[in-house]
C-alpha cells in the first residue's frame, strides 16, 4: 500500500546524501521559498542541481501545511484509473511501485523479499529515485536491506516503471516485470509475470486518506517469478509469488502512520487492508479493504466489515528502539473471513536507511485461518509505519558523527 514518504523528511536527507556542501549560487532564491513551506530544511548546503530539483517538487505541492484542508473524493460512478496508460510514471508529487514476494531456492530454502521504488517531481529532464529492498532468509533467520537514490532521466511515454541505478533495475510494463538487486553479497535476478487483472482499490482507483492526503492506488495480486539467486560465488534458480503494488497521488506533510498487509490465500483468492493514523494519538485518517476472489473480481469492502487487530507479543529494535506489534489477526465479517497472521522474522526492519529518517517495520507472515467455515492458509506480507512518532517530525534528531 503506502510507503508513504514525509516529503521534509524525505527532501531533508536526500539532499544530505553524499552531496558536498558547495556554495548555492543561483539556488539561494529557491531556497528561500523552500524553507518558507518547509522551515524544517533550514541550515542544509545542498548542491545546486539537485536543490533545484527537490525543490520544484515541494513547490509543486502548493506549501500545503500541517492545516491544510483535506481532499475532497469525488464520486464516480466509472474507474479513475485506465490502464495500460497508467501503468506508467505521472506528474505526482509522489509515485511507487512496490513489489513483495515469497521465494524458494532449489535447495528448498525460501526467503521473503521487498522491492520499491519511489519517484518525486523534478526537471523536465531527469527527477529523484530512491530504491529500497529487503530480504528476509527464514531458514538462516537473517534480514538484509539496502538503497540506491539518485537523479534519473525522464523516460519519455515509458509503458510502466523504468528505473535502473548501478546494478539495480526496475521495469515492466504491466504484463512482466525484471527486478534485480542486491543485499550484503546477495544478488537477485527475478522476472515476474502478471497471473491476473489489477484490483482498483475503493472501486474507482483513488483513496480519500483524510488528512493524509489521496492516493491513486491499483495491485496486481498475482504474479508467478522466476530467476536466479547469487551467494558467495554460487547461482542457484529461484522461484515465487509476488505482490505488485502502484501508487501515485498528492500527500500532505502531516505525521502519518499506517499498518497494511497484503495477503495471498491457497484457495487463490487474495485480500489486502490497512489502516491509516495519527502515529501520536492515534487518530484515524483513513483505511481500505479489498478481497481479490479466485476468478479475479475485486470486492471493495465497506467500512466497519473489516478489521486489522493485534494479538501477539512485541519486537523491540536493538539498531533504532522502535517497538512493534507482532501478530495479527484480519477479519472480515461480510466475507465470513478470520486469518492469524504470524511473522516468519521478527527482525524484518528497515531502520538503517541514509535517504528516510522513519524506520518501519517490513516482512512476511504466514497465514491461517477460516473462510465460511473452511479452513484457509497462505502467506502474506505486513507494513508497519509511525511506531517512533519522532522520526516523522519535520526536524528528526540526527547522529552526531557520521555513519561508519
Amino acid at each position: 500500500m503506502g510507503r508513504f514518504l514525509n516529503y521534509a523528511v524525505y527532501v531533508k536527507l536526500l539532499l544530505a546524501f553524499g552531496i558536498s556542501g558547495a556554495p548555492l549560487g543561483a539556488a539561494g532564491a529557491l531556497s528561500v521559498s523552500l524553507r518558507r513551506c518547509w522551515p524544517g530544511l533550514g541550515g542544509w548546503r545542498p548542491a545546486l542541481g539537485l536543490l533545484l530539483l527537490i525543490a520544484l517538487a515541494l513547490l509543486a505541492l502548493g506549501c500545503r501545511g500541517e492545516d491544510a484542508a483535506a481532499p475532497t473524493l469525488t464520486a464516480a460512478a466509472t474507474p479513475l484509473i485506465a490502464l495500460p496508460a497508467d501503468e506508467g510514471p505521472h506528474p505526482a508529487p509522489i509515485e511507487w511501485w512496490y513489489f513483495n514476494g515469497l521465494l524458494e531456492d532449489d535447495g528448498g530454502h525460501d526467503y521473503g523479499f521487498h522491492f520499491v521504488t519511489f519517484k518525486t517531481l523534478g526537471l523536465p529532464s531527469a527527477t529523484p529515485h530512491l530504491m529500497q529492498a529487503s530480504l528476509g532468509d527464514h531458514q538462516a533467520g537473517r534480514h538484509y536491506t539496502a538503497e540506491r537514490a539518485a537523479l534519473l532521466p525522464v523516460a519519455a511515454g515509458a509503458a510502466s516503471v523504468d528505473a535502473a541505478i548501478d546494478q539495480w533495475v526496475m521495469r515492466g510494463e504491466g504484463a512482466s516485470y525484471d527486478l534485480r538487486f542486491d543485499l550484503e553479497g546477495i544478488g537477485l535476478d527475478l522476472r515476474a509475470v502478471t497471473q491476473r487483472g489489477p484490483a482498483l482499490h475503493g472501486g474507482t482507483g483513488r483513496l480519500d486518506l483524510g488528512p493524509a492526503g489521496h492516493t491513486y492506488y491499483y495491485s496486481r495480486p498475482r504474479l508467478e517469478v522466476q530467476g536466479y539467486m547469487e551467494r558467495n560465488g554460487e547461482v542457484r534458480p529461484i522461484v515465487g509469488d509476488v505482490w505488485m503494488d502502484h501508487q501515485w497521488g498528492q500527500l500532505s506533510s502531516q505525521l502519518v502512520g499506517w499498518d497494511w498487509a497484503s495477503i495471498q490465500l491457497d484457495d487463490g483468492s487474495d485480500f489486502t487492508l490497512a489502516f491509516v493514523q495519527n502515529p501520536i494519538n492515534g487518530e484515524p485518517y483513513g483505511s481500505y479493504a479489498t478481497y481479490i476472489a479466485p476468478d479475479g473480481a475485486a470486492q471493495t469492502l465497506a467500512a466497519g466489515d473489516y478489521a486489522l487487530e493485534h494479538t501477539g507479543g512485541y519486537w523491540r529494535s536493538p539498531a533504532t528502539a522502535v517497538t512493534y506489534p507482532l501478530g495479527w489477526r484480519a477479519e472480515s465479517g461480510s466475507l465470513e473471513l478470520s486469518l492469524e497472521l504470524t511473522p516468519i522474522l521478527e527482525q524484518a526492519e528497515f531502520g538503517n536507511s541514509g535517504i528516510v529518517a522513519a524506520a518501519y517495520w517490513e516482512g512476511a507472515v504466514r497465514v491461517s485461518g477460516v473462510r465460511a467455515g473452511a479452513p484457509v492458509s497462505g502467506w502474506g506480507f505486513v507494513e508497519l509505519v509511525g511506531y517512533d512518532p519522532r522520526q516523522l517530525q519535520l526536524e528528526p534528531p540526527l547522529p552526531a558523527t557520521p555513519a561508519n
